[in-house]
This record gives C-alpha cells, structure tokens and sequence, in this order.
C-alpha cells in the first residue's frame, strides 16, 4: 500500500514522456492504483469515475472561460495588444518574455481570469517568436511563472484562495495560523521560482530555436502581419464585459458566475450577435475542453489515491522512521508533496490533503507554525508546474500549440518541472529549517 503512490504516478511520467495521450496515462495510473491497494478493476474504474465529480467546476469553468475567450477575440480587441507588443518588442526576444511572465501574473491576482486569456493572447503572436527564433520553451516558462507564482507570493485573487486554504486546513488540524503568516512563510519558497524563471530567460533558452519540422512553416519563413486596428465602440463594449466580468467574480468567488456574466454581457451589447452562441460555445468547448477532460480524470485519480488510503500510507511510511530529524523529515514530505501533486495536477487540490497529514507530524517533530505553513504550501504548489495534468501546464499548451508546433510534455512540462520544482523544492526546504 504504501508504494501505490510513487508507483501509479511513475506510471503516468512514464506514460506520459512516451507521448502517450496525457488522458488515456492518467487512466491507466489510476486503474493501476486502483488494483495495487487491492480493488479489481471494475471498481477502480468506478472510483475514478465518482472521483470526477470533484473538478465538476473547474471542468465548466474553463469551458465558459473558453467560449467568453471566443468571443472576445470575435471583436478583434487582442488584435490591438498584439500589434503594439509587435512594433515595441519584435527583435527584442528578453524583454518580451518578461512581459508575457509579467501579463500571466495580472491573471491570478489583479484581472484573475486564469489561463482563459493565453488562447486569446498567444496564438496571434505565434508568427512573430517564430520570426524571432525563439524558443517556445522559454514562453511555456514564462506563461507558467505568471499562472504559480503570484498565487503563492501574492493573497489576492486566486493567491488569497490558496492562503485561505492552507490557514483552513491547517486550523482544523490543530495548528493555529493567519494569512499574513501563510504568506510570509511562502516569501522563501516563491523566490525560488523567481530564479527558476531568471535561470529559463537568461541562460537555458537564450539561444535562437528554428522549426526545421518539413511539415510546417519554418520561423525563417514565418512573417508577421501587423494590421492596423483601430479602438472602437465594439472594444468599449467589450472592455465592459470584461470588468463585468471580473466584478462578478470577485464579489462571488466563483469562476463561472464571472464568466457567465461576461457572455450575457457580450451578447445584450450585441457585440456578438446572438444567433453566433451556438458556434461560440462550440468553439470554447474545443479551445478548453481538453484540459477541462483532463482535469475531471486527474480529480478521479485523486480520489482513488486517498479513498484507497494510499496518500497516507506513504506519509506514515516515510515519517515514521524518520525520529526528530527535522532536516530529513522536511525533505521526505515535500518528496510526497511532488509525487502526489505531479499525479492529482492541482496544488489546490492537494493541500487540504497533504495537511491532514502533515501538520500532526510536524507538530511532534517541533516544526514552528510557520515552518509547518511553508511545507504544506511548498508541498501542495510542488509538481503542479510539472504536472501533465495541471492547468499551469495545460493552458500554455493550449496557446503554444495551436499551430502543432509545441509538444505538451517535452516542450511544456519538463521544461517547468526543471526550472520550478527543483528550485522550489530547494528553497521550501530552506524555509522549513530556518523559519
């Protein structure tokens, strides 16, 4: 029991580097642990199934997050960011990354729409990295630093969700903390991403990459066409929806009420006309369903690792060993933390979790609150940039790849995984010693 985890998630890395579809691998990691902790398959797949229900509202989120995406690319909006970006930063292949790092953060904390806004914003820009011969790889970095980081280092948005979470869960089981605290116990373990992201820029992508793919169209013979669009009426009215949008968002705290609200919106301005809403949902289902599928198969593969007793079973295995070694005991849960996080694909997801589990072993062991805090954040954040299952690795995909030039897993999540869980990692457990 206590190695179905590492090995139904060595199942899915494995699967998954074969370019094994990323749906059909978390299947096949769930079944298998399913069937190690005794299950027969029948009931594996059953627990997967009922599992699934769990990222119901993320699922529907995205794909209204998609259609209202659809809609406002209709009007032709992104045409005008696109078209500066290309006359201010072409040539200028730096700076322009910085940029794409510093608009994905506006998305989890100041304009939390979350990746809705890369299939807007980066297909369009597509032609012009490829003109510039840069490496996608340094994008999906980019694109995955704006989506992790701020909500870590940040308690606004989706940030403030994920301190809420961790202060929740870990007063329930017994270790008092505020959200303040939360947040300065994740000051370390953040910049680390910070580096991981100056690492990727400056020194591993810095050099020119060219499609030589025969199939498609070499960045040698990509051009930019750099339209002139002007404001208009149209762009007013869609710059209302989005702050309706937006508004109702964040008075509700839920996703999908912010993205309804955007497309009622677009349609009684008539921006869109209404007898275009079956081809704009259509289209928006296309766009995100993907990844909505894929993170409605990783909440069922969650559901069988802790149904099953597995998740516990490793940290009880690990820890129980382990005695007063404060160093070790640090290091074997932000292992676990990576490890279940990399399978379930949600940092969210994982914490309630990982804090049930967590919070009694560093109270025995002598972990301050705030030491305790930086291990279930840097825990339950650790993997989801190398998940194949998250959505911070998913909705770069989604953008990068539109063309069919960009490979999910290599171009995306190993890529992350390298840059960002091994630094956080490394600073998390710094964090965990000192504070």
């Amino acid at each position: 029991m206590e190695w179905v985890v590492l090995i139904s998630v060595l199942i899915l890395t494995i699967l998954s580097l074969l370019r094994v579809n990323v749906i059909i691998a978390i299947i096949a990691a769930a079944v298998s642990a399913g069937l190690m902790s005794g299950l027969n398959i029948k009931e594996a797949v059953e627990l997967l199934v009922s599992g699934m229900g769990g990222g119901a509202n993320t699922a529907l989120s995205y794909i209204l997050l998609g259609a209202f995406a659809i809609t406002i690319s209709y009007t032709g909006i992104t045409s005008l960011l696109v078209t500066y970006l290309i006359r201010v930063l072409t040539g200028k292949k730096t700076l322009l990354l910085l940029v794409i790092a510093a608009v994905a953060s506006l998305s989890q904390n100041v304009i939390p729409v979350h990746i809705a806004f890369i299939p807007i914003l980066i297909p369009p820009l597509l032609p012009l990295f490829d003109k510039m011969r840069m490496d996608r790889r340094a994008v999906a970095t980019a694109l995955t630093f704006g989506l992790k980081a701020p909500y870590i280092l940040i308690p606004a948005g989706f940030g403030l969700i994920f301190h809420e979470t961790i202060v929740e869960n870990m007063n329930q089981n017994g270790t008092n903390i505020t959200v303040n605290e939360s947040v300065l116990a994740m000051l370390i373990p953040g910049s680390g991403m910070i580096v991981g992201l100056l690492i990727a820029i400056f020194f591993t992508y810095r050099k020119d990459r060219v499609v030589t793919d025969n199939n498609i169209e070499t960045s040698e013979t990509s051009e930019v066409e750099a339209k002139s669009v002007h404001f208009s009426k149209q762009h007013l009215l869609t710059l209302i929806a989005v702050a309706g949008a937006l508004t109702a968002q964040i008075l509700t705290g839920n996703l999908i009420i912010g993205a309804l609200t955007g497309l009622v919106l677009m349609f009684a301005f008539v921006v869109i006309p209404f007898n275009k809403a079956d081809q704009v949902i259509s289209e928006g289902i296309g766009m995100m369903g993907t990844i909505a599928f894929v993170m409605l198969v990783a909440s069922g593969f969650g559901n069988v690792l802790t149904e099953t007793g597995s998740v516990e079973a490793l940290v009880e295995m690990s820890s129980g060993f382990l005695e007063q070694n404060k160093a070790l005991i640090a290091l074997i849960l932000l292992f676990v933390g990576l490890v279940v996080t990399i399978g379930i694909g949600s940092s969210f997801g994982t914490i309630p979790i990982l804090a049930a589990l967590y919070v009694p072993i560093c109270l025995a062991a002598g972990f301050s609150p705030l030491a305790t805090a930086a291990l279930i954040g840097t825990a339950g954040a650790l993997g989801d940039a190398g998940s194949p299952a998250s959505d911070s690795t998913l909705g770069p995909t989604s953008g990068l790849n539109a063309d069919g030039k960009h490979h999910h897993i290599w171009d995306t999540v190993v890529p992350t995984f390298i840059h960002y869980n091994i630094p956080l990692f490394i600073f998390g457990w710094v964090a965990a010693i000192i504070l």
